[in-house]
Order: C-alpha cells, then structure tokens, then sequence
C-alpha cells in the first residue's frame, strides 16, 4: 500500500500558493483493507475514502472508461494493481496529474510540471474530450490562473470546441454547471471563464442570456466600449475588485440581460431594458436552479440600479421608494450588495474604471438618516398600525428632502 499527495494541492504547493485542501491516492489497497484501518467509506461512485483522524480524502487509484453520456458516463475500475500513473492519466489537466510520494518525490508522467513553468493549462490526453464538465473547469481554471499570466493550450482549445459542438454539454444537470459558476464567479479573473466558453462555443449552449450580449451596440457617450458583452465582463471584473461576495459578482453579471432584447429601431439607446433584463434573470435561474438569494439580489439590481445611478435627480418620496422596494430597513446587508453592483456597473466602462461614484455614499448617508427615524416617537403620539407606518414615511421624506441638499454632487 503507498499513499500519494495528488491534485490541486500538489499544484498549488508548486505554484508557491498555501494548501488549503488536500487529496490522496491509495495504490495497492483494497476497500476491505482501508476499511480494516479504520478509513471511513463515502463514495458512492468510486471508493472514497475518509482518514479515521484527519477526515481528509482518500480515494483508490481507479481507472475510467466511458459508457454513456455527460460526465457521470463512466464506468469506473479500482484495483491493487492500478498504478499511480494510471490513476493520472484520467485527470483533466497535467498541472493536475501530479503526485508527490511518502518521500517527497514527484511523479509526473504527463509533464504537468513543465506546463506550470510556462504557464499552459493542457488536456492530459484525447480521454479529456469524453468528458462535457472539462470544458466548464478549464474555463474556470483559466478564470483562477490568468492573472498569473496561464493561457490554455490550443490543442487543448480544440478539444474543448469539438466538446461544445457535440450536444454532450446538454447532459449536463443544472446543479452541475451552477456549482461550475458559482465557483468560477470567485475567481481571481472571473469574466475570463465566461470568455473561455464564448471562444469554444460552450457560452451559446450554457449561457445564450449572456452570449447574445455580445455585439448589441450602446451608446458611446455613456459607454465607450460600446459592445454590451464586453460591458458586462468590464462589470464582473470590476465587481470582483470590490467583494469577494459572489452574490454581488452574480448580479453583476446578469443586471443587463435585457438589452439582448433592445429592437433594432431603438438601439443603441435601451429603453426599457430593466423590465426586460429582470425577465431574463428568472429565465437563467429557472433553468441553472439558482438559490434564491442570488436570484433576489440580481432582479432588484436589475430593475433599479439606474435609479442609483440616477440618484441625484431622484425626489425625496422616489429615493423613500426605493429603499422601499430594496427592502432596505429589513435587508440593510443587501442594500449594500446593491450598492457595490451598481458602482461596479459604473465603473465596467471604458475609460471609466478609476472614477468615481459618489451616489453610493450619496444613498447610504440619506439611508442611515432614514433609519434614525424610529417607530417609537409616534406610538407615544397615540399612532397605531398602518398610521405608524405612514408617518414614519412622511417624516423619512422630510428628512431625506433636507438633507440631500447638503449632499448633492
């Protein structure tokens, strides 16, 4: 029985990055023995198993051959006499088809560690190609890695674009691709998953809402970027300079599905096109299973983030809606997910990405004065029910009318 370090962490630990989880392989080892060693079995696919003090994973070394379709087709083989290189030759990526033994010696077969020197992201071998969900985590591992200069190898491209144009990815279940987003929407360089899958033809089959994007015009005095696909990829990247939240970076990238839908007499200008986007929203959450905090904060952003951008315009009693509408007074933390979307949307425009954006601070003082106004003060005045709640929106009005006109920019 030997027992290997495998996977990410072998390739973070050579990348000079912190091990946060880690994986083993088990050569020479039967399921009766891990058993009798005290190992606890979890897999149901594959034996997997967890160590009796560490918890940490253990899986035997296995073999994979395709039997049907998507990427849970495969029929598995785990054997004593699967060998380590075996057991890499089935992974996605050589920077993820090393292992380090008990002795610290690295086994690399598939020259994974040639590939993280020059910074390529390659398939393993043509076996990449049966399996749909490689396409997503390329694209996601391009997402993590493209700061750091990694590109995908072209070969490697091909694959993926031969998957895309197979109808494999149809097989895959919705829970499976939006635990691929939600992953990939917190990478360093999260907008990059989406274009990896654009250039392999994977974004049209996953994501059309956001695909046709791409080429619908806008304004250019407003955004001189001009192309709304580009725009929003400008706005996830900007999303993720200011929050790890990937609630905020979600929102940041559906907020304009809508003007995909702009007709053609009325472009470049996109009127209308929060109604629209909102529609969109349910559409993709509907068919990806979005959970539904994801899904609140991306419909409001969507039918309101011009109103923050147009906050300084806005009346009293608009400005006491929205908080309203935001359900701001009961969800503050969600106000300001609203917040940073629309400062992200702001800044995801050419030329634009170091401005400034004051209606935030602008909405978030009018809104902490708001909260200043409390139910309280007019109970003792004998106000009962909705009358509480309507004084309490009359005199919030007041205030915000006040004091805006020592906040205006």
């Amino acid at each position: 029985m030997k027992v290997y370090l495998v996977g990410g962490a072998v390739r973070d630990k050579l990348l000079g990055k912190t091990v946060k989880d880690r994986d083993w392989v088990v050569v020479g080892s039967t399921v009766e023995n891990m058993i009798e060693y005290g190992y606890r079995q979890v897999g149901k696919d594959f034996p997997v198993f967890l160590h009796p003090h560490t918890k940490e994973e253990y899986a035997l070394a296995r073999t994979e051959r395709k039997s049907g379709h998507g990427y849970t087709g495969f029929t598995v083989h785990a054997d004593p006499d699967v060998t380590i290189e075996e057991d890499l030759s089935r992974r996605d990526l050589t920077v993820n088809a090393i292992a380090l033994d008990e002795n610290d010696q690295f086994i690399d077969p598939f020259s994974g560690i040639d590939d993280l020197n020059n910074k390529v992201l390659r398939h393993v071998t043509e076996a990449f190609e049966e399996d749909p969900l490689r396409v997503l985590r390329v694209a996601r591992f391009h997402a993590r890695f493209f700061h750091l200069g990694f590109s995908i190898a072209e070969e490697t491209k091909v694959l993926m674009s031969r998957i895309s144009t197979s109808g494999e990815l149809e097989a895959l279940t919705p829970e499976r691709v939006w635990t691929e987003v939600q992953k990939a929407i917190t990478e360093k360089s999260p907008s990059q998953f989406f274009l990896t899958l654009k250039e392999c033809g994977a974004l049209e089959v996953l994501f059309p809402e956001i695909f046709r994007l791409f080429g619908v015009p806008q304004r250019a005095d407003y955004h001189p970027e001009i192309d709304t696909g580009v725009h929003t990829m400008m706005v996830v990247e900007q999303a993720a300079k200011l929050t790890e939240d990937a609630e905020v970076r979600f929102a940041a990238l559906v907020h304009d599905l809508g003007k995909a839908d702009t007709p053609d007499d009325v472009l470049p200008r996109h009127i209308g096109h929060e109604g629209r986007s909102e529609k969109r929203i349910n559409q993709l959450a509907a068919r990806l299973k979005v959970p539904s905090s994801y899904l609140q904060l991306s419909r409001l952003v969507a039918k309101y983030h011009t109103h923050c951008h147009q906050a300084n315009e806005l009346k009293a009693s608009t400005i006491i809606k929205l908080f309203e509408n935001l359900d701001a007074f009961r969800r503050p933390e969600r106000f300001e997910k609203f917040l940073l979307v629309c400062k992200a949307d702001a800044l995801g425009r050419k030329g634009f990405e170091e401005s400034d954006y004051p209606q935030s601070d602008f909405l978030r003082t009018l809104f902490q004065a708001c909260r200043d106004v409390e139910a309280k003060q007019f109970v003792t005045q004998g106000l009962q029910g909705a009358e509480i709640s309507l004084a309490m929106q009359r005199k919030r009005t007041q205030v915000v009318a006040i004091k805006k006109e020592s906040l205006i920019f």
